[in-house]
């Protein structure tokens, strides 16, 4: 289990938030994610997963592979429709081919093709020309950074919102970033905690927080004063 560092010893809440942290680590162990054998892997995932399950991505990463177009150059390449057709199965695969044709131009004119390079620059600044790639928003731009570069920052999505506004942590509606600095501010920046963290954030949300029927019986948060 990734090592939890407290940041501000006066922050309201920060206990409940160590408190999941060892409650699901312990309930479901290390999650290994972001799954992917190469960071392009990673980084091209992160954008395909937008507005589709995790199994779909799989297959279209699977195509990509068996073409030998999951490398920069190699997916450089390809014709915008092509690339469409190989990541057909993950769906709004037009727009996604789009996204990442853009992502591919930025990391060519602004780092010469290097994700290394890309990698070396500070996490904020990165952050926002990441923002500024047609179709990246922030939590991709996030994912990229934290799964994929090892940048301390957490990302927030669907799940974490949930979990966090009906264990009554955040307020309703909060913004992405009101969100993201709960965390920013009770946990020192640690890429591994953040990865883990979210991760089994996601783990929970997808077993028992659901959106319209959550299953709180035998839920590793049952016993955290909660609303529905």
């Amino acid at each position: 289990m990734a090592t939890w560092r407290r940041r501000d010893r006066g922050t309201r809440g920060s206990g409940a938030l160590r408190s999941f942290y060892r409650v699901l680590s312990q309930h479901f162990g290390p999650q290994h994610w972001w799954p992917g054998d190469t960071t392009f892997e990673i980084l091209v995932g992160a954008i395909l997963t937008q507005n589709t399950a995790w199994t779909n991505v799989e297959k279209a990463i699977a195509n990509l592979k068996q073409a030998g177009a999951l490398r920069v150059r190699a997916m450089g390449a390809l014709a915008e429709g092509e690339l469409a057709e190989l990541i057909r199965p993950s769906g709004y695969y037009n727009q996604k081919a789009q996204k990442l044709k853009a992502f591919l131009d930025y990391l060519q004119r602004r780092h010469g093709g290097s994700l290394r390079r890309m990698f070396r620059v500070p996490t904020q600044q990165l952050r926002q020309e990441l923002l500024a790639i047609h179709g990246i928003g922030e939590e991709t731009a996030d994912s990229i950074l934290l799964y994929g570069g090892n940048h301390p920052i957490f990302v927030v999505d669907a799940y974490t919102r949930r979990i966090l506004e009906r264990h009554q942590m955040i307020p309703a509606p909060a913004s992405y970033q009101q969100i993201q600095e709960v965390f920013h501010r009770q946990v020192a920046p640690s890429a591994p905690v953040y990865n883990e963290f979210h991760a089994l954030l996601v783990q929970t949300g997808k077993q028992h927080c659901l959106k319209s029927e959550p299953r709180c019986a035998g839920c590793p948060l049952e016993g955290f004063p909660h609303r529905v």
